[in-house]
C-alpha cells in the first residue's frame, strides 16, 4: 500500500526532473510550479476521500480495508506537507512577507493551511503510543480528518476559476461519507437509549 500511494510522488519527482532538465514539450507545462501545487494538492484531496471511505466500506464487510486507514491518512498528509513545501518554497521562496500578504489577499491560502495544520495534528498522533496516551481523546481528535476534509475542498473550489466539476465531484464523496457517518452516529445513540418501559 505505501508503494501505492507513493505512485503519484514518484511520477511528479520524474516529470519534474524531465521538466528542469530542459525536456521538450516540458511534461510540467509551461508553469511547472503551478502544475506541482495543483496535482500534489488533488492528490492530497483524493487520499483524504479514500480515508474517510475506509471505515463505511469497513462495516459493508470489507474488513480487510482496516489496517490500510492509517497508510491512507498519512499519504493524504504526505502529500499536503508537499503541496505546502511547493506552496512556500517553489512559488514564494520562503519569503514570509509575501507569505503573509498572500493571506491576507487570498483567504483560501488561510483555509488551506487551517487544514494542513488539522492533517499535522492528526499525522504526529497517529502512532500506538499515542493512541494510548490519549484515550478517548484520540478518537475525538481524528474526527478532525473530516474538519481537514471540509476545508481542503472549501480551498479547492476556491481557487478554480471555471470547472467546477472536479470540487463537485469530491465535494458529492465527501458529502456522502459524511451523511454515512452521522447516520451511523444517530443510529448508535438511538439504539443507545434507554427504550420507553424498561427498568
Amino acid at each position: 500500500m505505501v508503494l501505492a500511494c507513493s505512485v503519484p510522488a514518484a511520477r511528479l519527482a520524474f516529470a519534474s526532473w524531465q521538466t528542469f532538465a530542459g525536456a521538450t514539450p516540458p511534461p510540467l507545462g509551461a508553469n511547472p510550479v503551478e502544475t506541482l501545487e495543483h496535482e500534489t494538492g488533488l492528490w492530497a484531496l483524493r487520499f483524504l476521500v479514500l480515508t474517510l471511505a475506509v471505515t463505511p466500506l469497513r462495516r459493508l464487510g470489507w474488513v480487510g480495508l482496516a489496517p490500510y486507514r492509517r497508510t491512507l491518512g498519512l499519504a493524504a498528509f504526505s502529500y499536503a506537507a508537499l503541496h505546502f513545501g511547493v506552496f512556500v518554497g517553489l512559488d514564494l521562496g520562503f519569503d514570509f512577507a509575501a507569505i503573509a500578504e498572500d493571506l491576507r489577499e487570498r483567504p483560501y491560502i488561510g483555509v488551506g493551511f487551517a487544514a494542513f495544520g488539522i492533517l499535522l495534528a492528526l499525522a504526529l498522533t497517529s502512532t500506538r503510543s499515542a493512541m494510548k496516551r490519549l484515550g478517548r481523546n484520540w478518537t475525538r481528535l481524528h474526527r478532525g480528518v473530516y474538519v481537514a476534509a471540509l476545508l481542503a475542498l472549501v480551498h479547492f473550489a476556491w481557487l478554480v476559476k471555471a470547472d467546477y466539476a472536479e470540487p463537485i465531484f469530491y465535494g458529492s464523496c465527501i458529502g456522502i461519507l459524511l451523511a454515512i457517518r452521522v447516520g451511523h452516529w444517530t443510529r448508535t445513540r438511538l439504539a443507545a437509549r434507554p427504550q420507553a418501559g424498561d427498568s
